[in-house]
């Protein structure tokens, strides 16, 4: 039985840029170990093809909204039915993880029962097939320590939780903005301990533009994306990486290191009103978001 499903939502495979990273990572996420269930879920144009060669599963029954975006709840229900794993890990199309991935989410799991684990990206351009012989993860590190950059802690590209977590959720269209700052909010509402794993190995995500989007928009430029804002809750429930109340640091798990932008965040979040209202709780919170903002551009 394995440990640990790994499902994705990919795109089209009919641009070849976008073609040649989803390639990449499914070709990473088979190499990890037996112990690892990869899902490919959607019925986008080449997806039923390239699962088959790949020697992945394919579920293409999703369910989608009126634009024809794939939901999410639907996405995570599928994967739960076909999984045979007690942990689940979304991960967006273009994003590589090596053997150290599972092992931090082994070192998480033993010590929490219900967990969220996110973190942080590394940006890198990646435009040809990815060598996956012998000492690939070694390899691709090197390279990414050379070439790729560190994302801000704003965005998250990947969840790993126990199957028993996100059996409801709201029907968000995947690929836009939103949905993911929820995953985060919902556990921190829930008590879960949130773990950020940045320190402990990169997860790597491989550059690409929006030409795939309606009128190669970025996604959160999309109205979609405003209305998964909306069935979130609003900004208010819009968190990110630098919410998570645990990291894994040296395979244990520690209260997040202090920093001036958890600070700023902190202060941020806790000056938003509850009831909506546009008072000074909302004026001197927009401060401090402008400010984090200002830092993060600078780092």
């Amino acid at each position: 039985m394995p440990f640990l499903t790994i499902f994705t939502a990919p795109k089209a495979f009919t641009n070849p840029h976008i073609a040649t990273i989803q390639r990449n990572a499914l070709c990473a996420w088979t190499h990890l170990g037996e112990d690892v269930q990869v899902l490919m879920i959607g019925d986008e144009a080449g997806m039923a093809e390239v699962a088959a060669e790949s020697g992945v599963e394919h579920l293409p029954h999703v369910r989608c909204n009126r634009q024809g975006t794939p939901l999410v709840s639907s996405i995570f229900d599928l994967a739960r039915q076909a999984s045979r794993a007690s942990l689940l890990a979304y991960l967006n199309a273009d994003i590589l993880v090596t053997p150290d991935f599972v092992q931090a989410a082994r070192q998480v799991s033993t010590q929490a029962e219900r967990f969220l684990m996110i973190g942080q990206r590394w940006d890198l351009d990646v435009t040809q097939p990815l060598d996956f012989r012998p000492g690939w993860p070694e390899r691709l590190k090197q390279e990414t320590l050379a070439r790729g950059k560190l994302h801000s802690p704003a965005g998250s590209d990947y969840f790993v939780f126990s199957r028993q977590l996100y059996t409801e959720m709201p029907d968000f269209a995947i690929g836009r903005a939103g949905w993911d700052n929820w995953t985060i909010y919902h556990a921190r509402s829930q008590g879960w301990p949130v773990v950020d794993i940045t320190p402990a190995c990169l997860v790597i995500h491989q550059n690409h533009d929006y030409s795939h989007l309606p009128g190669g928009k970025p996604h959160y430029d999309l109205e979609e994306s405003d209305q998964n804002q909306e069935l979130a809750g609003g900004i208010e429930h819009m968190y990110m990486v630098l919410d998570s109340d645990k990291q894994l640091i040296g395979g244990n798990l520690r209260r997040p290191r202090p920093s001036l932008l958890r600070a700023l965040r902190k202060m941020e979040i806790g000056l938003l009103p509850t009831d909506g209202r546009r008072g000074w709780r909302w004026s001197l919170s927009r401060k401090f978001r402008r400010m984090r903002r200002r830092l993060i551009g600078s780092l």
